[in-house]
């Protein structure tokens, strides 16, 4: 009798795609009762204006799918906060997408830009997402090592690391786990590289407003040449404090645009309709003072959290933006970071991830992040937690 070939497997890739260790420690946090400074939840108040039209949106009977890239008033909100904040121009007939979030932009872009046996740069420490979900469509990832403690750019590093193969260079400023925000001198620095090899460059700005001290924010698409090579992902999951109501955009010359919108649609088909109208809200009636105060808000969170760690003995490394730290974790029992994590979450309640989630090589075994976007509550029970345990 003939064998039949074994057909019900999983695919090359999926063994090789495991849960996050971000949230593995959530779920493992939950399980303790623990303070989770793990995952960038963001827990902190929705303004006012934006959960009240989203409760007014669903009461009108915004509750259907919308036009695939977003309905017409948050598009133009978008355009007009990217014209405003980042000095980006973009039509939102064309060049731009509301997203099912930052990730969803991302999973739409690479769809749309890139193939299988491509390469894409990105820099580390990295932000999982974007290495496993190149890796889910079969393009690798080539990690360019920043150096730790300042995470400067090494540009010979970067420049070494193009190959023939490569198509993209992914940027995420302000960065998650590190909170770099890229200088306009290390931006032009990339932008020479990409316009020299016709590279894309795919921005992750979904922190664009944590900036802190005197650190500034620079978008990618503004420098000379790069407009129509840079697809400019945010949302505003962090800004709104709305994680998980799925609402992002991406802005893109309209030439890749098409294909962009037809993988979000086929994917996720639209962002959630009422919240569209209640991100819209949001653009459109808070004033700029919002965003500083927030940023000044986040700079006394981080100054706490910092702080705390440092007298705990787990040397922080100040971060420029984002809401993220990453710690020495030297001190503490366990071979490797994920020891090290489970370890502290069983010694203090306080949950963190292993560094090891953000680099490459073996790297990251003494480094664990933490995030401070938690209520002010929570986030000094934590800090009094480590205070005392540690």
């Amino acid at each position: 009798m003939r064998t039949v070939e074994n057909r019900l497997r999983l695919s090359e890739v999926a063994p090789g795609l495991v849960q996050s260790e971000i949230r593995a420690m959530s779920v493992e946090c939950e399980r303790v009762g623990g303070i989770n400074l793990a995952q960038g939840v963001c827990d902190t108040g929705v303004p006012e204006a934006v959960a009240a039209r989203a409760a007014q949106a669903i009461a009108e009977g915004y509750n259907i799918y919308t036009r695939l890239d977003g309905i017409a008033p948050l598009r133009l909100a978008i355009a007009e906060k990217l014209a405003r904040h980042n000095g980006i121009t973009s039509d939102p007939e064309g060049e731009i997408l509301v997203a099912s979030g930052a990730t969803g932009a991302f999973y739409a872009a690479c769809m749309a830009l890139l193939d299988p046996g491509d390469e894409v740069i990105l820099f580390e420490p990295f932000y999982g997402y974007h290495l496993n979900t190149l890796a889910a469509m079969r393009v690798r990832a080539v990690s360019v090592p920043l150096a730790t403690g300042n995470w400067a750019l090494d540009v010979d590093a970067l420049r070494s690391a193009v190959t023939p193969r490569t198509r993209a260079i992914v940027i995420n400023s302000p960065s998650n786990p590190c909170g770099k925000v890229f200088s306009r001198s290390e931006l032009e620095a990339v932008a020479a590289l990409a316009l020299e090899h016709d590279l894309f460059a795919i921005t992750d700005e979904i922190y664009e407003y944590f900036v802190y001290g005197g650190a500034r924010h620079v978008s990618m698409a503004t420098l000379p040449g790069m407009a129509e090579r840079t697809i400019t992902m945010s949302g505003l999951s962090k800004t709104f404090s709305i994680t998980g109501w799925r609402v992002g955009y991406l802005a893109a010359d309209r030439k890749w645009m098409g294909a962009i919108g037809y993988f979000h649609d086929l994917t996720y088909v639209c962002a959630p309709s009422p919240f569209q109208h209640a991100a819209a809200a949001g653009l459109v009636s808070l004033p700029d003072s919002f965003y500083t105060r927030m940023a000044h808000e986040y700079q006394v969170k981080r100054d706490l959290l910092c702080g705390v760690l440092a007298e705990a003995g787990l040397t922080p490394s100040i971060p420029d933006g984002a809401y993220y730290v990453l710690a020495d974790a030297t001190a503490l029992s366990g071979a490797t970071a994920r020891e090290k994590a489970r370890n502290l979450l069983r010694q203090t309640g306080v949950a963190s991830v292993a560094g090891t989630a953000f680099f490459s090589n073996g790297r990251g075994d003494n480094l664990l992040r933490f995030c401070f976007a938690k209520r002010d509550e929570d986030l000094q029970r934590a800090c009094a937690a480590l205070r005392s345990a540690l």
